[in-house]
This record gives C-alpha cells, sequence and structure tokens, in this order.
C-alpha cells in the first residue's frame, strides 16, 4: 500500500512539473538540463541558460555572485563598443620636437599616445618606415612620450623600450613578418631599419611637427583577439571608455533593476579581487553585446573566440563534429581565487541561447571537465548549429594604417 501511495506521489510530481512546464512557456526538457546542470556541474555551482528572449530554461544559483575571472572582460568589450564603436581606431601620433634640418630633428622624437593595446614591435616597424620615407634619419634629442602609450602589452617603462624597439632593437620574428607582409617602405634587401637618438634634451622650440600618424588596427579585431588569448591588457584598456566606474555603470544600466547589483568591477580584465558576476548578469550581458553587435551589421563570433576554431583558451576545448564551430564563448580561469568560468551562446534553429557555468571552489581542470560536459548536452538537448563563421588570419599590424605628414604643419607643443 505504501509502495502504491508513493508511486501515486512521483506521479503526481511529474505531472506538475510538466503541467508547470507547459503553463508558464518553459518547454519540457528545460527540466532535464537543470537535473543536467545539477549532475554535471554541481548542485550549488552557478548555471543560468536563457533563450534570446530572456526565456529562463535552467537557473542554478543564477542570483549569486561570484568572482568571474576573466568573463569579466565580457562587460568590458561591451562598453568599449558602446564608447567608441566597433571601427574605433586608436591614435599614435610621431612628432619632431624641434628643428628639422637635412633629416635630423634638432631636439626630441615626441609621441603622443591615446592607450593603443596592439601598439607592438611590428607596429613600430613601419613606423620606422614611415618615418624614413618622411626623411628622418637622426634624432638629437630622446624619446618623449605623452598620453597612454602601451607598448609590447606592457604600460611600465614604456618611452625608453620604445626608443629601442627604434633604434632597430625588435625581434627577428616581427622585422621577418613586417617583411613578408610586403610593406612598400622597407627593403627586403636591408636589414632591420632604424633611427639613431641622441642624448636627452629640452625641446628646441615652443612646437610640435607632426611627421607620421599611426592608427590601429579596428577596435572589433582587438577586442577578438584580446578575448581569444585573455590578454590581460583589458585593464588599462578600460581606460578608453572612461574608467573601470564608467565601464560598470555602463553595463548596469544595459540590466534589469534587480540584477544591477550583480555586477561589481575592480578592473577589466578580471584578475581584481573585487570582480563579482552572477551567472544571469552574465547571461543578460552577453545578450546585451549580442544586440549592440546586431547594430553593427556583427556578431558574438566578431568579438569573441569560436571553440575549435580561433587560436587561444577555447582552440583545443569543444572540438569534435559536436562542438567545434558551434561554441562561441569566453573563458575564465583565476586560480588564487578558486574561480572558473564558461560563458557564452549557442545558435539553434530557433535562435541564440545563452549560457554561463560560473564554478568556484572547484579545482580548475575538474571544472573546466564538467562545463565541457555541460555544455555539449546542451549542444545535443537544443540542437545547436554552426554559427556562420570564417576566421581571418591576416596578422595585426597588416590591418593598421599610417599617414605620413604631406606638409610640414608646426603645432604649440603640449603643455
Amino acid at each position: 500500500m505504501a509502495f502504491r501511495s508513493s508511486l501515486s506521489t512521483l506521479a503526481a510530481g511529474l505531472a506538475f512539473l510538466v503541467s508547470s512546464a507547459i503553463l508558464t512557456g518553459v518547454p519540457a526538457y528545460a527540466v532535464d538540463l537543470a537535473d543536467e546542470a545539477r549532475r554535471l556541474v554541481g548542485a550549488g555551482q552557478g548555471v543560468q541558460v536563457e533563450t534570446a528572449d530572456g526565456l529562463v530554461l535552467v537557473s542554478e544559483a543564477g542570483a549569486r555572485a561570484v568572482h568571474p575571472a576573466s568573463v569579466s572582460k565580457i562587460p568590458t568589450t561591451l562598453a568599449l563598443l558602446r564608447e567608441l564603436g566597433p571601427d574605433y581606431r586608436f591614435e599614435t601620433r610621431f612628432l619632431a620636437g624641434g628643428t628639422i634640418r637635412s633629416g635630423t630633428v634638432d631636439g626630441p622624437l615626441v609621441v603622443h599616445a591615446n592607450g593603443d593595446p596592439y601598439f607592438v614591435d611590428e607596429n613600430a616597424l613601419i613606423v620606422i618606415g614611415a618615418l624614413r620615407e618622411f626623411g628622418l634619419r637622426e634624432v638629437q634629442g630622446d624619446l618623449l612620450v605623452e598620453g597612454r602609450l602601451i607598448f609590447n602589452w606592457k604600460t611600465d617603462t614604456v618611452a625608453p623600450r620604445l626608443r629601442r624597439a627604434l633604434e632597430g632593437d625588435v625581434s627577428t620574428a616581427a622585422w621577418q613578418a613586417v617583411r613578408v607582409s610586403g610593406d612598400a617602405a622597407h627593403d627586403a634587401n636591408v636589414g632591420i631599419p632604424r633611427l639613431q637618438f641622441g642624448q636627452p634634451r629640452a625641446r628646441a622650440t615652443d612646437t610640435e611637427t607632426l611627421l607620421v600618424t599611426h592608427r590601429s588596427q579596428p577596435l572589433r579585431y582587438m577586442l577578438k583577439a584580446m578575448n581569444g588569448y585573455s590578454n590581460n591588457i583589458f585593464a588599462p584598456l578600460a581606460q578608453s571608455a572612461g574608467g573601470i566606474e564608467e565601464v560598470q555603470q555602463l553595463v548596469r544600466e544595459a540590466l534589469p533593476p534587480d540584477e544591477r547589483e550583480e555586477l561589481v568591477l575592480g578592473d577589466g580584465a578580471g584578475a581584481h579581487a573585487a570582480n563579482r558576476m552572477s551567472p544571469r548578469a552574465t547571461v543578460g550581458i552577453l545578450r546585451a553585446l549580442q544586440s549592440e553587435l546586431v547594430s553593427h551589421g556583427l556578431d558574438l563570433t566578431s568579438v569573441m573566440p569560436v571553440a575549435g576554431i580561433d587560436e587561444g583558451t577555447l582552440k583545443k576545448r569543444l572540438a569534435g563534429p559536436n562542438g567545434e564551430g558551434v561554441v562561441v564563448a569566453k573563458t575564465g580561469t583565476y586560480g588564487d581565487y578558486g574561480a572558473c568560468a564558461l560563458a557564452g551562446a549557442l545558435l539553434t534553429q530557433k535562435g541564440i541561447v545563452y549560457f554561463a557555468i560560473l564554478n568556484h571552489g572547484v579545482p580548475i581542470e575538474e571544472a573546466r571537465r564538467r562545463q565541457d560536459a555541460y555544455v555539449r548536452v546542451l549542444i545535443a538537448e537544443l540542437g545547436a548549429l554552426p554559427w556562420v563563421y570564417q576566421r581571418d588570419d591576416a596578422p595585426a599590424f597588416t590591418r593598421a594604417e599610417v599617414t605620413i605628414a604631406d606638409t610640414v604643419a608646426a603645432a604649440p607643443a603640449a603643455p
């Protein structure tokens, strides 16, 4: 008798779950996805799965904000796109801080920078070529930097490091890459181009003469690569969106009021101890990011890596016939904080499905195994399709633009 009663109770419970799913518009398979989330990812671990129109399929600890590690780069990506636009180019200008006579500057070479995160040896080489094409051979002073210069992924000691690069102290690989690119400013039959610098000295005049302007590759290509490799240069890059407080405020406004406090950013990269995101807020940010990209004729694959195809942290994850090209996502790992995350989207016949998996207190490799296993369940249950996507392998520096001043126009020196 007790056995029959238990069966009746179980049947009633199952009927309630199915009828609840029908009444709320949640598909019946969502019950299985929720069970699988607890089984594969772990009970109490953060999982949120939603359709493009906001229908919640799974919410396990969805409102609990934990350290998201490098998934923090997703809100920074959204803020940069909204503030600057996907085709924005950072400008780095090179000016003479003195009179130019016979290819020599009687003073320093002055660099006006505004935070290009992708200015590296290859870019320095094409600038040397442009300066030499202008006719410059020698700088009697030093190299002066004004503004925010990031060189070779670092923000410290930028002036002496860039000076050495302009003197020809660059990697052989960088020089070979520029030569192979066929840059017209370089002769493949000669060695690494270089400028000659003198000793530090003050400006000889109160004016600066523009020589060369370097414009970075468009922002969207930078974001794509930096999200792929999870480059922490995102931290200073947040300054280009107004600073981390502005980034946090801007992205919070894209979320429902009851989710806004579930986003806390101490930095834009994910290395700050204060960073917090909930799974449901993460999904909301992904949805806002996709909406922003669509308004420019783009989608998530334009700024985030595609599993099994793009170089970086997702290259070898979710590979194989059922995963490669199907998942676009951002990884996050910070062992010191016990954080491991994966957040992204799947394309289905009914539209995009967003997911966020934020593990905490789970060994990193185990967390990754759980995440991949659960995403494969999502792929199978939702009938995920490959994204319409083709990788662009053009070297970053080849997308940059360098212009040589066609007239020597003097401008007042920066105060």
